[in-house]
């Protein structure tokens, strides 16, 4: 596939630099357009809908965060392009793809465009379609301990399980069971079965996903119609059940 593709960057010579590499080493990078400011980037990613963003992180008159709190709910990449590696935990909270250092190493360079790829690749593949996940079936039964003992639930039944502090909720066809549990006991318990975390809040049963919706992180609906976010840090891993 095509990456669709803008630069942010103040400084001409760090434009030029990284345009001549896409061109040379990046086949696959369609560059739409430059920018040196943070409001020209904001017009040009408005007007192109890019799916990948080459980001400076100083620039004249704010910096690459600024430009992101304006766009909440994005749908590009971001790879960070920066002298200064103090950002680099912003960027990932920023969920950036990729982090490069000036001078830019042409390796890591293919690295983030090929890393990129496979996070649209995936995003192109879901959209607007009906899902089979290309795993096993959820075909095996769990424990939910009660004060009084445990109850034996099939886990193909389990449509989603939510955290609720130190419980979780499990979510049924028709109703829901409260369990004194934390989310991770059942991730853990549930890791031999089809099961993704997708959020820090929620873990689902991915042979229940019937469609994804892009975003910076996006959502799943289920087949009983139930809309999940996903956190935009395990997007990776989610669209990987899908490949």
């Amino acid at each position: 596939m095509k990456l669709k593709s803008i630069i942010v960057e103040d400084e001409a010579n760090s434009r030029e630099i990284l345009r001549n590499y896409l061109g040379k080493y990046c086949s696959n990078v369609e560059l739409l357009a430059e920018a040196a400011t943070i409001n020209e980037g904001l017009s040009l990613i408005k007007e192109h809908q890019p799916d990948l963003v080459f980001l400076d992180v100083e620039m004249p008159f704010g910096n690459a965060f600024d430009l992101l709190d304006k766009i909440p709910d994005r749908t590009f990449e971001v790879v960070f392009v920066t002298a200064y590696n103090q950002y680099a935990m912003e960027a990932l909270n920023n969920h950036a793809a990729y982090y490069l250092m000036k001078p830019i190493n042409i390796d890591e360079l293919i690295k983030a465009v090929n890393y990129v790829i496979e996070i649209k690749s995936g995003e192109n593949a879901l959209e607007g379609k009906v899902l089979q996940a290309k795993l096993k079936k959820a075909e095996g039964k769990i424990t939910l301990p009660q004060q009084d003992g445990f109850q034996v639930l099939e886990v193909s039944d389990i449509y989603f399980c939510k955290a609720d502090d130190n419980y979780t909720e499990i979510y049924l066809e028709e109703k829901k069971i409260l369990v004194s549990k934390t989310l991770k006991y059942f991730e853990e318990a549930l890791s031999e079965f089809p099961f993704s975390r997708i959020h820090k809040s929620y873990l689902v049963n991915v042979n229940e996903i019937q469609k994804y919706k892009k975003g910076k992180g996006g959502s799943v609906i289920l087949s009983n119609g139930k809309e999940l976010s996903v956190s935009a840090s395990r997007k990776a891993q989610l669209l990987a059940y899908f490949k």
